[in-house]
């Protein structure tokens, strides 16, 4: 048999309070080769039970849920104190602003808007299968907007310069607008190899596990900035 047809696919937990969310993201996801919808959920307390029970590759949460809010499933996933840690993408709307940087503190490697295109959200489930991350552009643009406020006058912030080489400084700059690897690559003239090696060193000097993580840290230290 050959490998590409036994691949095992990457199993995906929807969780949403709105029927009609979960039903569409199902269609969108089941629709693809090598994704499989393995299991719903209403309530945060459910998805955190099924997560448990089915051990899917990836959940999609939602924040605002009953009984526990995706914030907190988020932790109890991804956090540092899971037990058997699964990628959560987390669902949100324009106004959430105040909720990613909890998500993101929480272990999510990934955030989408509601009204996603169903491109992006294959995309963000892909990612996440494959260890990387996923940000809506509208949902980074507000985020680091307030990483960039918080972080002026920081006494204690990192000098990215000292921190990174200055090939890494110019991959984390990238990776903090929402540049993907291939988009990197082009940009920076370097192998998609190159590319990766550069973020495996990136990750590894700056103590993150994913490119969140960079994108948050190259905001928070001043190695980027809105208009630039």
């Amino acid at each position: 048999m050959l490998g590409c047809v036994s691949r095992t696919p990457t199993r995906v937990l929807i969780a949403d309070d709105q029927d009609l969310v979960r039903a569409g993201f199902r269609l969108i996801l089941d629709a693809q080769e090598g994704i499989e919808v393995v299991g719903e959920a209403a309530d945060g307390l459910a998805c955190v039970e099924l997560a448990r029970a089915l051990r899917p590759d990836v959940c999609m949460v939602d924040v605002r849920m009953p009984k526990l809010d995706g914030l907190e499933v988020t932790r109890l996933l991804a956090g540092p104190g899971a037990t058997h840690p699964t990628r959560v993408v987390v669902v949100t709307s324009f106004d959430q602003d105040d909720y990613l940087n909890v998500a993101l503190r929480n272990g999510a490697c990934g955030f989408l808007l509601k009204d996603a295109a169903p491109a992006l959200l294959v995309e963000a489930v892909r990612a996440a299968a494959r260890g990387d991350a996923l940000v809506s552009p509208a949902v980074t643009l507000r985020l680091l907007k307030q990483l960039e406020r918080a972080s002026a006058p920081a006494d204690d912030a990192c000098d990215p310069e000292s921190a990174l080489s200055a090939r890494e400084l110019d991959v984390a700059r990238l990776v903090a607008v929402g540049r993907t690897n291939q988009e990197i690559s082009d940009e920076l003239c370097l192998s998609l190899s190159t590319v990766k090696t550069h973020l495996g060193h990136i990750h590894h000097k700056l103590g993150v596990r994913n490119r969140v993580e960079v994108a948050a840290w190259a905001w928070a230290n001043g190695a980027v900035r809105m208009g630039h």
